[in-house]
């Protein structure tokens, strides 16, 4: 991907896999606010997260739908209840160890096998 912008920092990463561990809306709060943490990066707002009504949309696609702003940026995740899948994008314009994130990501959703992940 051409960088419209060198001059502005940004780093972006998603992390995608099939997690162990119950999930509600209080544990996408919890994973939202402890990733930052562990990043070392600052939030200007309590996580918002959405589960759309039973009977709306597929089934196969129920589950929930978080973001944290962060004072750099973002981080968002979704989460397939069905599928015990989830998808995170974090996006920042301050460095951040990608280690970490994988590593904080795999003890906190209890993951078994691998997690796909891309960063630049």
């Amino acid at each position: 991907m051409k960088d419209l912008a060198p001059h502005i920092l940004r780093q972006r990463m998603v992390m995608e896999g099939f997690y162990s561990i119950d999930v509600n809306r209080t544990t996408v709060e919890s994973y939202l606010r402890g990733l930052a943490d562990h990043l070392d990066l600052r939030t200007y707002a309590e996580p918002v997260v959405y589960s759309p009504a039973s009977g709306v949309g597929r089934v196969e696609n129920q589950g929930f739908d978080g973001f944290v702003p962060l004072i750099d940026s973002g981080i968002s995740v979704y989460v397939w209840t069905g599928d015990r899948f989830f998808s995170v994008v974090v996006y920042t314009c301050k460095r951040f160890s990608e280690t970490a994130a994988l590593d904080f990501t795999r003890t906190f959703f209890q993951i078994e096998g691998d997690i796909a992940h891309l960063a630049f």
